[in-house]
């Protein structure tokens, strides 16, 4: 309560309008946030991390820039990212102490908070496609293991041969941790869960995450990826989240929709202090920032470590995480293009709105 009284008196300093070259559009991306080593990060490795979270922030832009919906956006941004090796979603998902892959995903929609979520999942190429259309096509928000298999294959998803997600590099993760007796955190010294968060034209947010999971990952254990209100969270009223990290402290914390029901409350205590009714209760760039901050600092404080990007209303795109590094990238209409993988750094083009 501490942290949310302090956040509020951040947000009563006097708030100008939003200037008339606000972003109409933005959007944040990640791949995973973890112990990065500078040291080992080779110039080809570095470049193809970049080439693909360009690729994948690229393909969320260009829905975005031809006016298209924030849930278009992150579906289009992620996909790459799930079908990429480099990232554990999708292709390349880390193995489970049996030797599979199981993935999972999350989406949310801030215009009216619909959900859809899949775990344990074995034979979908795109989980987030299957999380979106759980969210669209039937009465549940979350579906697991066998029966959201047999509901992917009911809505015409074909079914994708378990080796297409085997890598070489996942494969000796496993071996290795279970010859040395090693903990996940171990063997993987990042987090490489993906995500995205979009705010379209429209002034609607969206958010979406899929992950492999933890290597060596046993008992069916889920992380936050796929839990709505952990991992993933969109409410156009506050902002939309996308987690990355030791999922079994974001699940504690709750950590994506803290961060949007803080942000909530800061644009409803502006609204009910400002003193004419269309002076608004637009939310700064460095409010938004100290409540993830704040938030971070609070997994932190349990023992656990991650990133989130965040995306709000106004069109701020941010990012948080208390690692070495985060595999991340922004992009906004108002010209905004940025990839980075280790803290205080950036590769920074700009692309206007077009």
């Amino acid at each position: 309560m501490k942290k949310l009284i302090a956040a509020l008196a951040l947000a009563l300093i006097t708030q100008p309008a939003l200037a008339e070259d606000a972003p109409k559009w933005s959007l944040a991306i990640h791949g995973g946030a973890g112990t990065l080593d500078p040291k080992q990060m080779t110039p080809e490795k570095r470049a193809a991390y970049e080439a693909a979270l360009q690729a994948a922030l690229e393909a969320g832009s260009k829905v975005l820039r031809e006016g298209g919906s924030a849930m278009d956006a992150i579906k289009a941004a992620i996909i790459p990212m799930e079908d990429s090796p480099l990232f554990n979603a999708g292709k390349g998902a880390v193995f489970t102490w049996d030797g599979t892959n199981e993935l999972d995903a999350s989406i949310m929609d801030g215009r009216d908070r619909s959900a859809g979520a899949v775990a344990g999942v074995k034979t979908v190429r795109n989980p987030i496609l299957l999380a979106d259309k759980v969210r669209t096509d039937s009465e549940h928000v979350f579906l697991m293991g066998a029966g959201a298999e047999a509901f992917a294959l009911e809505k015409g998803f074909p079914v994708t041969p378990p080796e297409y997600f085997a890598t070489p590099a996942r494969r000796e993760a496993l071996e290795r941790l279970k010859a040395e007796k090693l903990l996940a955190l171990d063997v993987d010294h990042k987090f490489g869960t993906v995500g995205a968060v979009a705010l379209d034209q429209n002034g609607n947010v969206a958010a979406g995450t899929s992950t492999g999971g933890m290597t060596g990952k046993r008992w069916g254990r889920v992380g936050d990826a796929p839990v709505i209100g952990a991992g993933t969270y969109a409410d156009n009223r506050a902002c939309a989240v996308s987690a990355t990290g030791w999922g079994e402290y974001f699940l504690r914390v709750g950590v994506a929709h803290e961060i949007c029901a803080r942000l909530r409350a800061v644009h409803e205590v502006k609204a009910a202090m400002a003193s004419t009714p269309d002076a608004g209760n637009a939310v700064e760039a460095k409010e938004a920032q100290y409540i993830i901050d704040e938030v971070m600092a609070d997994v932190a404080g349990l023992g656990g470590d991650g990133g989130v990007i965040l995306v709000t209303p106004e069109g701020h795109a941010l990012f948080s995480f208390n690692t070495t590094g985060m595999y991340r990238g922004r992009a906004t209409s108002a010209g905004l293009r940025e990839v980075g993988i280790f803290g205080g750094e950036t590769k920074v083009t700009s692309t206007p709105d077009h």
